[in-house]
């Protein structure tokens, strides 16, 4: 092989030789019955199944199938049947009926019904009803009304203020949080 041929190629370099996905040279592999060798956990394919896969891609290329291919060549087809695509892609039966599947499943997702949008005020209606019920939040709660990380409001102190309503310590609440009382900025 000294005039510049390549003695073996390393599988997952033919998506790129080919620009076809890695389950698209598998198939082509398989239709071809191609084993690679492996070596330590890497896996190649050797000059004699580079040539032929190179043929096969430029057959496809050139607008013919695989099946079409192995016929040419005399060689055997696949066990399984296998669906040619209109690029001349051979896909298995099995991932043609995931393609088909995920493909309904994006189609049936467009039908269904758009959640509203949420309410980027509602957390002041939170504080409002906990101001005018005298409830007392834990640090969690009133992390996640603002938007905060719990580790930023004990950083505060006992007091703070933040969108109108101030935040004063009032003891504990079940499980050792912080409580907290809200009641609201006087102008």
């Amino acid at each position: 092989m000294g005039n510049g041929e390549i003695d073996r190629l390393l599988v997952n370099q033919l998506t790129e030789r080919y620009d076809l996905v890695r389950s698209a040279v598998y198939s082509r592999m398989e239709a071809l019955k191609i084993k690679p060798e492996r070596i330590g956990n890497k896996s190649y394919v050797n000059s004699e199944q580079l040539r032929l896969l190179d043929d096969l891609h430029q057959a496809i290329q050139s607008g013919r199938t695989t099946a079409e291919f192995l016929d040419s060549r005399g060689l055997p087809k696949a066990g399984t049947e296998s669906s040619e695509l209109s690029s001349g892609l051979s896909i298995e039966q099995p991932d043609l009926l995931r393609f088909v599947t995920a493909i309904a499943a994006e189609v049936a997702s467009k039908f269904q019904p758009a959640l509203p949008a949420p309410d980027p005020l509602a957390y002041f209606e939170r504080l409002e009803q906990a101001y005018r019920h005298g409830w007392l939040l834990r640090t969690s709660e009133i992390a996640e009304l603002l938007d905060l990380l719990p580790s930023e409001i004990q950083h505060y102190g006992d007091t703070f203020s933040e969108a109108g309503f101030i935040f004063t310590k009032a003891g504990y609440r079940s499980g050792g949080e912080v409580a907290w009382r809200v009641s609201k900025v006087v102008k």
